[in-house]
C-alpha cells in the first residue's frame, strides 16, 4: 500500500499562484497573507487582463513564466476584464484545468452568476477589513495547497 503520509503539496512542490489584480493595496495584502501563511507559495502578479493572458500563454516578457497551479482573478481590471480573462482561460484546452478563484469586490448577483457560468471554480467577495481579507487569502492558499487535489502540470 502506498505511503499516505506524503501530501500532494510535498510531492508537487510550492503552489504557483497567479494573482491578477490592479489594486496595489490588495496586492500588498495578498503578498503579506501568503508570506505569513504555512504554505510554500510562489506568487506571480500581473495588473490587467491583457498581461494575464500574455503570462498564461508565455508571451513576450513572460516566455519563461511557470504555469500557475491557481489563478486569483479580480473582475474589475483595465484593458481586459476579469470576465473576459475567465472566458478565455476556460475556453483554452491548455489552460482550462487551472482552478480560477474570482476574488473581487463585487457582490453583485449578476457577477457571481456570470462567473460560475464561465466556469469559475470559486467566487469570493473581498472583505473590506484588512485582517479578514488576509485570513481569506490564507484560507484559499491553504485549501488549494493542502486539501484540494490539483491536476498534474501539462508541461
Amino acid at each position: 500500500m502506498p505511503d499516505q503520509t506524503t501530501s500532494d503539496s510535498e510531492e508537487r512542490g510550492p503552489l504557483d499562484v497567479l494573482l491578477v489584480e490592479d489594486d496595489a493595496g490588495d496586492v500588498i495584502i495578498a503578498q503579506e497573507a501568503l508570506r505569513a501563511g504555512q504554505v510554500d507559495t510562489r506568487l506571480s502578479i500581473v495588473s490587467d487582463g491583457v498581461e494575464a493572458m500574455a503570462f498564461l500563454h508565455r508571451e513576450g516578457e513572460y516566455r519563461d513564466a511557470e504555469r500557475p497551479d491557481l489563478i486569483l482573478l479580480d473582475l474589475n481590471l483595465p484593458r481586459k476584464s476579469g470576465h473576459e480573462v475567465l472566458a478565455e482561460v476556460k475556453a483554452d484546452p491548455a489552460l482550462r484545468s487551472i482552478p480560477v478563484v474570482v476574488l473581487t469586490t463585487s457582490a453583485a448577483v449578476e457577477d457571481v452568476a456570470r462567473s460560475y457560468e464561465q466556469y469559475a471554480n470559486v467566487y469570493v467577495t473581498k472583505p473590506v477589513d484588512f485582517d479578514h481579507f488576509t485570513a481569506v487569502v490564507k484560507q484559499i492558499d491553504s485549501f488549494f495547497s493542502e486539501v484540494a487535489r490539483l491536476p498534474p502540470q501539462a508541461d
